[in-house]
């Protein structure tokens, strides 16, 4: 076996690893998710004032706006990255992306209403106030991409768009694990668990794309070297 045959061996294994651990990832993100909206929006299905709404009864109009879109984007981000679906059914990914930006706006809207009617901590506020104006801004950059035809960045974005998406179980995840710790979380703490629940995930999939990138400019510049180099060695056979 030469070098290139080796190396498109190579190539083809790495594609079934990543798509085994994408199926296997979108599985967990899709357990994880199905818990979350049984669990925290399920809590809010009777509406009567104190229980579950406590101090949200007041702003219960904003917060079944943030519920709605939420509901929405968490559904809808999973499926619009489903490679084969995008290449067979183009206008359904078209629309659902639409759908799944209507989402983000109305949640955002509803974000908005509960940041400017809550009586929490600055800090608190403005960690939320973060997460949204995240969400809006990676919502914004791929909606450019697309329209430039720069179908890899809109995807890049759409990544890191959800998981600016997902920080509200990334969050109670982080709130869980410090309650196990049997301290309860002061509001510095709650404002740093909310930072952390878009940045801490948004920087490890930094990290993992410019190692990725690493990587794939090595393996050309391998191929290179390896291509140059065959019809030397078939000369000097010769």
């Amino acid at each position: 076996m030469d070098h290139a045959t080796r190396n498109a061996a190579l190539t083809g294994r790495g594609r079934i690893a990543r798509r085994i651990g994408w199926i296997v990832v979108s599985l967990l993100i899709a357990a994880i998710s199905i818990e979350f909206l049984l669990t925290v929006y399920g809590k809010y299905h009777d509406p009567a004032p104190g229980g579950a709404y406590a101090m949200f009864w007041s702003r219960r109009g904003w917060l079944w706006t943030h519920l709605a879109g939420g509901v929405l984007a968490i559904v809808l981000g999973p499926l619009q990255f489903l490679t084969r679906k995008q290449k067979t059914y183009p206008r359904l990914h078209r629309w659902m992306g639409r759908v799944y930006m209507v989402g983000i706006l109305i949640a955002c809207t509803g974000a908005t209403g509960l940041i400017a009617t809550s009586q929490a901590p600055l800090g608190i506020r403005a960690a939320f106030a973060s997460t949204a104006l995240a969400w809006l801004t990676t919502a914004l950059a791929a909606l450019i991409a697309i329209r430039q035809g720069r179908v890899s960045a809109h995807r890049r974005w759409m990544i890191r768009n959800y998981l600016v998406t997902l920080s509200p179980i990334t969050f109670r995840i982080f709130l869980q694990a410090h309650l196990a710790t049997g301290s309860p979380p002061s509001p510095a703490m709650v404002a740093l668990l909310l930072w952390m629940s878009w940045l801490l995930p948004l920087l490890i999939y930094e990290a993992g794309h410019r190692v990725a990138g690493l990587r794939r400019a090595a393996s050309a510049r391998r191929t290179r070297i390896a291509t140059h180099a065959a019809p030397r060695l078939d000369a000097g056979a010769a």
